[in-house]
C-alpha cells in the first residue's frame, strides 16, 4: 500500500463546493466548524486491479483533540453519518450518532469515508481488503496514529475486521455488527442473482430497471418474513392482475436506489462483499461482535465460528429482531447499549 503525495480539500459551509489547500495541516486548521469534508487522492494497490488512482471523500465530526473511531456500514452507507452545524442533511446513521447519543462527536472523534468505487467511477475488482488499506492512508494523511475503535456494520463489519487483521497496531478495538470473515455461500448467491437482475435490465436497454429490481431483491434478503406479515396484506386484483401488496413498498426502495447509485458502484461493492476472506486469529485487539438470530445473510453459526476463531479479548451479543440484517438501523436502543458498553471499555483500557 502506498500514495502519492496529495492535494487536499475541504468543502464550503454555504455551497459545499471544493476549496483546495495544499496540505491536510491547513485546512483542518482554517476550517473550524463541528464537521469538515475532504477528497484525497492516492494510489493504492488493489489485491486483485493493481496500483491505481482514487478519490478518498471522508467527513470528520468532532475535535481533532478527541480519541479518534472510524464508522462504516453497508455498501448503501457514506461518509455523512448524521447531521451537523456544517452539513445540516440528514445521515446513514443519526439514531447512533449526535450529541448524546453512542456515538458522540462532543467525546469522541467520528471519521467515516465513501467506499472506494461508490462514486460509480472505478470499475475493477475491490476487495475489502482493498479499502481497509485505503482507510490507513486516510489516516496517514490525517496524521491519526490509532484509532480508539473501528465501528462497522455489515459491510464495514467487514472491513473493520480487515483493518485488525491488517493494521493491528492501528486499532484499540472493534465492534462488528451483522458482518463475518467471510462471505457465507447463501448470501453470495443472493447477491449474484441481484448483478444477473442488473445485467438482464442492461440486455433490454433499462438498466436502471435492473438495478432497481437487484435492490428489491436485496431488500428481500436484508429483512424476514415475520416483518412482511405484520407489514403487509393479502394480494389484490388490480386492472385485471394480481397485485401483491409488498410491491408498493419494493418499488419505492427500487426508485430510491437508482436515484443515488451508480450502476457500477453496485455492481462492484456486491462483488467485494462475496470477496470477503480474512484470518480472524490475525486480529489481536478486543472485538465485540453483535449477531441477529433473524439474519439470513449472516447467520448465526457464522458469528459463533468469528467468535471461536478470534484469538484476542472477544464479547458475543445476539440480538432477536424482525427486521433481521437490517436491525442495527432499526434496533436502535439495542445498538445503543451495545455501543456504549463497548467504548466504554475503551475508555477504561486507555486510561
Amino acid at each position: 500500500m502506498s500514495f502519492a503525495p496529495a492535494t487536499a480539500f475541504a468543502e464550503s459551509p454555504t455551497t459545499h463546493a471544493p476549496v483546495a489547500f495544499e496540505r491536510v495541516d491547513d485546512y483542518v486548521a482554517a476550517v473550524e466548524r463541528d464537521a469538515v469534508r475532504g477528497e484525497l487522492r492516492i494510489e493504492l494497490e488493489l489485491r486483485h486491479a493493481g496500483r491505481r488512482s482514487v478519490t478518498l471523500r471522508y467527513e470528520i465530526q468532532g475535535d481533532a483533540a478527541l480519541p479518534a473511531l472510524f464508522v462504516a456500514g453497508g455498501i448503501s452507507a457514506h461518509r455523512h453519518l448524521a447531521p451537523s452545524r456544517a452539513f445540516a442533511e440528514g445521515g446513514w446513521w443519526e439514531t447512533q450518532v449526535g450529541r448524546g447519543r453512542a456515538l458522540d462527536p462532543s467525546r469522541h472523534r467520528l471519521v467515516a469515508f465513501d467506499w472506494l468505487g461508490a462514486d460509480g467511477t472505478l470499475d475493477a475488482a475491490l476487495d475489502p481488503s482493498d479499502q481497509a488499506d485505503a482507510i490507513a492512508a486516510l489516516l496517514d494523511a490525517l496524521k491519526i496514529e490509532r484509532l480508539d475503535a473501528f465501528v462497522g456494520y455489515s459491510y464495514g463489519a467487514m472491513v473493520g475486521l480487515q483493518f485488525a487483521a491488517r493494521h493491528p497496531q492501528r486499532v484499540g478495538a472493534l465492534v462488528s455488527i451483522s458482518g463475518t470473515h467471510r462471505a457465507h455461500p447463501y448470501a453470495a448467491a443472493w447477491r449474484a442473482l441481484q448483478r444477473r437482475a442488473v445485467a438482464l435490465g442492461a440486455l433490454q436497454c433499462d438498466e436502471s430497471q435492473g438495478l432497481a429490481l437487484a435492490r428489491e431483491l436485496a431488500v428481500l434478503s436484508y429483512r424476514t418474513p415475520e416483518e412482511f406479515a405484520e407489514r403487509f396484506g393479502p394480494a389484490q386484483v388490480r386492472d385485471g392482475r394480481v397485485r401483491v401488496d409488498a410491491e408498493d413498498y419494493l418499488d419505492h426502495c427500487g426508485a430510491k436506489y437508482v436515484a443515488r447509485t451508480p450502476t457500477t458502484a453496485f455492481l462492484r461493492l456486491s462483488e467485494s462483499i462475496d470477496l470477503q476472506q480474512v484470518d480472524p486469529g490475525l486480529i489481536r485487539a478486543p472485538v465485540t461482535v453483535v449477531a441477529v438470530s433473524e439474519d439470513r445473510l449472516i447467520p448465526l453459526s457464522e458469528s459463533y465460528d468469528l467468535v471461536e476463531r478470534l484469538r484476542g479479548e472477544t464479547r458475543l451479543r445476539v440480538l432477536r429482531s424482525i427486521y433481521g440484517h437490517d436491525a442495527c438501523l432499526k434496533e436502535a436502543g439495542d445498538i445503543d447499549t451495545i455501543l456504549r458498553e463497548a467504548l466504554a471499555d475503551c475508555t477504561q483500557a486507555a486510561a
